[in-house]
């Protein structure tokens, strides 16, 4: 049986994979989120919404 000690490269090596799959996530969910609001952005202008496009509009300038 193999023994992992805490400080060991392999345990370093798990923390740097998961912070990396955790950040590669999270860029993956706000690019999904920043195009579902640009399309959501172009219906409001299409159909001449003013009030969604400023709350869509402010939406999009946060998470930019």
């Amino acid at each position: 049986m193999e023994k992992r000690l805490l400080n060991s490269p392999q345990h370093t090596d798990e923390n740097n994979d998961s912070a990396l799959a955790e950040m590669f996530l999270n860029h993956a969910l706000i690019e999904f989120r920043r195009e579902v609001l640009r399309k959501e952005i172009d219906i409001s202008l299409q159909e001449r919404n003013k009030q969604a496009f400023l709350q869509l509009t402010e939406e999009l300038k946060k998470i930019s």
